[in-house]
C-alpha cells in the first residue's frame, strides 16, 4: 500500500511537471516563431491561448490531487500542535499545584506552632490551678464558710468577705482562660487536620495531573513518529519535484534563449527593411527636388525643396539595453547569497543560482526590471513563481511566492507588483528566491543589485 502510494504521488508529481513545461513552452512559442508571418502567429497564438485554458485546468486538478495526499501530513502536524499546548498548559498547571502543595506545608507548619503555643498555654494554666488546688487542700481552706466563720468580728468579717470574692473572681478567670486555652487547642487542632486533608486532595490531583501528562507526551511522542514515517513517505516526491524543478529551470534556459535569438532576428529584419524604405524615400525625395529645381531654374527661385526631408524617417537609436536594476522586495535579510552552500532542507552541497530575500509574509514583490511575464505557475520545488523577459538577453525569476498578480504574455513596467512573499514549495520560511538570467545562464543579482 505505502509503494502504491509513492507510485502515485510520483506520477502525480512528474505529470505536473509536464503540465507545468508544456504551459511554458506554449508562452514561448510564438515569440520564438520568427520565421512566420504575422497573420500565422496571429492564429498561433488563438489556437494556444485556447490549449492554455485546457493545460490550466488540468494544473488545478493536479494541484488539488497533490494537496489531498499531504493533508493527512498536516493533519498530523496541527494534532500534535493541539498536544504540545495541552502538555505546555498541563505543565504550568503542575508547576502551580507544587507550588500549592509547598504553601500548604508552610501553612500546616505555622498551623502546628499556633497548636504547640496553645497546648503550651493550656497546660501553663492547668498547672496553676493545680497548684492552687494543692495549696487549698494543704491549708484546709478549701470550704469558704470555714473561712468566714473563723471571723473574729463584724469587720474581720467583711474583710473575709472581701477576700472570698477576690479569691472567687480569681478562680472564676483562671477558669475562663483555661477554657478559652482549651478552645484555642481544639480550634488550632481542626485547622491543622483540615489543611492536611486538603494537603492530601492536592497530592492526589498532582498524581493525576502527572499521570495524564505523561499520556498526553507519549500521544505526542507517537504523533511524531508518524510524522517521521510520513516525511520518508513523502522524500520520494520532493527529490522527484527537485529534478523536476532543475529540468524546469534547463528548459527556461532554452526557452529564453530561443526567444531572445528571435527578437534579435525579428530586430535586424525590422531594420534593414526601415533602411531600404528610408533610402527609397530618400531617392523619390531626390528625384522630386530635382524636377523642381529644373522647372524654377528660369524664374531664379531660390527656394526649392531640395533642403527638405522626410518627417517620418526611422529613428536609427538602439533601445537601451543597460536598464538598472531595482530591488525587487523589501527584506529583512539576505539570508543566503548566489553560489555553492548547504542546503537548508536537504542538507547536503548544492549551487544557488540566485539570492534568498527573508522577509515579512505577504510583502509585496515588483519586478526588477520592466519585461514581458513568461512563466506565472506553480510546482513542487519553487512553490508559486513568475518569470520575466526583459528583452536584451536578460530575464529574472521570482519563487515561494503566495500567489501572482500576472499572467503570461502580460507586459509589466519596472517596480510593478507581481506576486507576494511567502513560503511555498520547498521552504523553511518566509522568504524571495530571486535570480537573473543572461542569455540562459544565471548570473549573480549582486552584481546588478546592491543587496
Amino acid at each position: 500500500m505505502k509503494n502504491k502510494k509513492k507510485l502515485m504521488v510520483s506520477v502525480m508529481a512528474g505529470l505536473l511537471a509536464a503540465v507545468l513545461l508544456l504551459t511554458l513552452i506554449v508562452g514561448l512559442i510564438p515569440v520564438a516563431a520568427g520565421a512566420a508571418s504575422s497573420k500565422e502567429l496571429k492564429g498561433q497564438l488563438n489556437d494556444l491561448k485556447a490549449q492554455r485554458g485546457e493545460i490550466r485546468s488540468q494544473i488545478k486538478e493536479l494541484e488539488s490531487h497533490i494537496k489531498d495526499n499531504m493533508s493527512e501530513m498536516e493533519k498530523i502536524v496541527a494534532e500534535k500542535n493541539v498536544i504540545d499546548q495541552e502538555i505546555g498548559l498541563l505543565s504550568q498547571e503542575i508547576l502551580n499545584v507544587n507550588e500549592q502543595i509547598t504553601a500548604y506545608g508552610l501553612l500546616i507548619a505555622d498551623k502546628q506552632d499556633e497548636l504547640d503555643a496553645a497546648q503550651a498555654r493550656h497546660e501553663e494554666l492547668s498547672e496553676k490551678n493545680k497548684a492552687r488546688i494543692r495549696a487549698m487542700e494543704e491549708d484546709g481552706s478549701l470550704s469558704y464558710w470555714a473561712v468566714l466563720f473563723k471571723a473574729n468580728s463584724f469587720a474581720d468579717l467583711l474583710d473575709r468577705l472581701n477576700m472570698i470574692q477576690e479569691i472567687a473572681a480569681a478562680d472564676q478567670r483562671r477558669l475562663k482562660e483555661m477554657s478559652e486555652a482549651a478552645e484555642e487547642v481544639a480550634v488550632a487542632r481542626d485547622s491543622l487536620e483540615v489543611e492536611k486533608a486538603d494537603l492530601e486532595v492536592t497530592r492526589a490531583e498532582l498524581d493525576v495531573l502527572q499521570e495524564e501528562l505523561d499520556g498526553k507526551r507519549a500521544e505526542a511522542d507517537e504523533l511524531l513518529h508518524q510524522l517521521i514515517e510520513k516525511g520518508k513517505e513523502y522524500e520520494q516526491m520532493v527529490d522527484q519535484a527537485e529534478a523536476d524543478e532543475e529540468a524546469l529551470i534547463a528548459q527556461i534556459a532554452a526557452a529564453e534563449k530561443a526567444y531572445n535569438e528571435a527578437r534579435a532576428r525579428e530586430e535586424e529584419e525590422r531594420r534593414r527593411k526601415e533602411e531600404e524604405e528610408r533610402k527609397k524615400r530618400e531617392e523619390e525625395e531626390k528625384k522630386k527636388q530635382e524636377e523642381a529645381n529644373k522647372n524654377n531654374q528660369n524664374n531664379g527661385n531660390s527656394n526649392n525643396d531640395a533642403s527638405e526631408k522626410p518627417e517620418d524617417q526611422p529613428s536609427d537609436e538602439k533601445p537601451n539595453s543597460s536598464e538598472g536594476w531595482i530591488r525587487p522586495c523589501k527584506y529583512k535579510l539576505l539570508s543566503s547569497p548566489y553560489g555553492w552552500r548547504t542546503h537548508p532542507v536537504y542538507g547536503d552541497r548544492r549551487f544557488h543560482s540566485g539570492v534568498d530575500l527573508a522577509g515579512s509574509q505577504g510583502t509585496p514583490i515588483v519586478a526588477a526590471r520592466s519585461g514581458t511575464v513568461t512563466t506565472a505557475s506553480y510546482n513542487g520545488s519553487s512553490g508559486y513563481f513568475v518569470t520575466i523577459n526583459h528583452g536584451d538577453g536578460y530575464s529574472s525569476s521570482y519563487l515561494h511566492l503566495t500567489g501572482f498578480t500576472v499572467k503570461v504574455g502580460q507586459k509589466v513596467s519596472q517596480g510593478q507588483t507581481i506576486g507576494y512573499m511567502g513560503s511555498t514549495g520547498v521552504s523553511t520560511g518566509p522568504h524571495l528566491h530571486f535570480s537573473i538570467y543572461y542569455n540562459g545562464s544565471t548570473v549573480n543579482p549582486a552584481s546588478y543589485i546592491n543587496f
